[in-house]
């Protein structure tokens, strides 16, 4: 696994109570990818305004990796089904 000064990294806008925010950050840390910087949009409502200027969605979660936007819950798992995530977390996933 890289040092966290190597791994691409992952912001994703959430809510606490989200189950999509929850499956995704599970997929991601089946992954092995445990480095993810969450953006609590129901603590810091100001945040979710960022993240509608982002990534142009009003739901959660919106993921971004390495700043490029990825989208949300649905968009993770279809890169994953399609064996793209696993290049983008580079090896930082686990084999």
């Amino acid at each position: 696994m890289n040092s966290p000064e190597e791994s691409p990294k992952v912001s994703m806008y959430v809510k606490a109570t989200c189950p999509y925010c929850i499956r995704a950050e599970a997929l991601l840390k089946g992954k092995g990818f445990a480095i993810i910087e969450k953006i609590r949009v129901d603590l810091e409502p100001h945040r979710r305004e960022e993240m509608i200027a982002r990534s142009g969605r009003y739901t959660v979660p919106q993921i971004f990796i390495d700043g490029a936007h990825i989208g949300g819950c649905d968009d993770l798992y279809a890169l994953d089904d399609n064996g793209q995530l696993d290049g983008m977390l580079g090896s930082a996933t686990v084999a």
